[in-house]
């Protein structure tokens, strides 16, 4: 979850993988996932879909107890403002939502006017500089 995801733990990060158009999406929720790989798109067991994932770079190190790696995994449920925008999130966001606009390898990213409800905030287009 955002508030939990650590910049330390997503420092070997090196692209994402977008299953769809960010563009349209006011927010998507993001998540650590223990995976077997560093790179290879991840099986999803959650209700809802994947819309992205993170690839790392050989500098990732398994764990020692369980072999897997940690990887961030990007995703929306059926409830969400994209397939429901006047639904439980037609304000506000999930606490692990972020606006994907403003992520990018080894960035946890952030809430934005937009993520949260609200119109298109002007300060994103200089964040992403």
């Amino acid at each position: 979850m955002s508030a939990l995801i650590a910049e330390e733990e997503i420092v070997h990060e090196i692209d994402f993988v977008w299953l769809e158009d960010i563009g349209r999406l006011d927010y998507v929720r993001q998540s650590l996932d223990r995976l077997p790989t560093r790179r290879g798109k991840p099986a999803y067991h959650r209700d809802g879909r994947m819309v992205g994932y993170a690839l790392l770079g050989p500098g990732a190190k398994p764990s020692r107890s369980s072999g897997t790696f940690r990887r961030r995994v990007f995703w929306l449920l059926p409830h969400d403002r994209d397939t429901d925008p006047d639904g439980l999130y037609a304000t506000g966001a999930p606490a692990e939502a972020v606006d994907p606009r403003t992520l990018a390898p080894g960035s946890k990213g952030l809430k934005t006017e937009r993520s949260e409800g609200g119109p298109p905030s002007s300060a994103v287009p200089q964040l992403l500089r």
